[in-house]
Formats: structure tokens, sequence, C-alpha cells
């Protein structure tokens, strides 16, 4: 079991760094055999089709990006510091050389009328994304939290693509300037 944990994490390495800097689409399932080091017989046992490793990769970002964003936020005292903490760590992660934009609207782009399984991936990643960005603006004590949650969403949304295609982290300082006006205008 051990190893299939191995060979698992091997192949969703080489899948993650392959589809995120070059798209899914252009990636091979020869490819990633060549960079994983793992024979395509072993790879077909962990995941049947590609598409079962496109959801994989797509469920192991959600995880990672959760899981970053958290420890972020949660090193924040007040409730609009909390709010501003997202785009500060957006602009952490846009300033990074690999960044190539949301991996989930990159990949709704290239398969998401063609694969209702990454069309569901997406979707349940960014629904659990307005979740979290509800939480925190409930937690702010905003008169109509909820608008102001799908407005942060945009926001995180308008920033990603911004930032891909401009190719700086600019935009999540925008996107920070404009949730702050939101945050201060919707304050009971």
């Amino acid at each position: 079991m051990d190893n299939e944990v191995t060979i698992e994490s091997r192949v969703l390495d080489a899948a993650d760094a392959l589809f995120y800097a070059h798209g899914i689409q252009s990636v091979g399932m020869d490819r990633i055999r060549d960079v994983s080091g793992v024979p395509l017989k072993q790879i077909y046992r962990c995941f049947p089709s590609k598409g079962a490793l496109i959801e994989a990769y797509l469920r192991r970002r959600d995880e990672w990006a959760r899981t970053e964003l958290e420890k972020r936020v949660a090193a924040q005292v007040g409730s609009t510091e909390r709010v501003l903490a997202v785009f500060d760590w957006l602009y952490d992660w846009f300033d990074d050389p690999g960044f190539r934009g949301c991996a989930f609207l990159n990949a709704y782009g290239e398969l998401g009328a063609k694969s209702p399984g990454v069309a569901r991936v997406v979707r349940e990643h960014k629904a659990v994304v307005r979740g979290y960005l509800g939480r925190l603006a409930d937690e702010t004590g905003a008169s109509g939290a909820d608008r102001l949650a799908d407005q942060l969403a945009v926001l995180v949304d308008g920033a990603m693509s911004a930032a891909a295609v401009t190719g700086t982290p600019a935009p999540a300082r925008q996107a920070r300037a404009a949730a702050e006006t939101l945050i201060g205008a919707a304050a009971p």
C-alpha cells in the first residue's frame, strides 16, 4: 500500500508540474510517465484514465490552495485583516515565477465543456472558496455579508486572471484595495 501511495504521489507531482506549466491538453500520458519515472501500466492502475488523473490533480491543487490560504488568514487577528490576508496571500502566489493563473479556471477553459468530471471539480472548488469567503465576510459583521462574499469571490477570480495575463502580482493589490472599500461600505 505504501508503495502505491508513493507511486500515486510521484504521478501527481509530475502531473501537477506539467499540467500547470504547459496546460492539460498539451501533456500526454507518455510525458507524465517520463517525468514521474512510473511505467504507464502502474499509472493506469492508480488512475484508470487521464480524466481521473486530471480530477485528482485538481483535488490536490484545491487542498494545497485551501491549506496555504487558511494558514495565512489564521495568522491575522482582526476580521477585516483576515479578509485582506486573502489578497496578501494571492500577491505572494502571483509573485512566484511559476505562477500560471488559476489551475481551475485553466482546466475549465481547456476541458470544462467536454469533461463533466472536470467541470464538477472546478465548480466544487469555487463553491468551497466562496463558502470560505462567506465565513470571513460574516466575521466582519458586514450587513449583506453574503453579497460581500460574492463580491470578494469575483475579486479573487479577477485578480488571478489579470495577474496571469499581465505577468505581475499588482492585481492582488488592486483587488485588496477594492475589498477594503467593499468591507468599509458593508460595515454595520
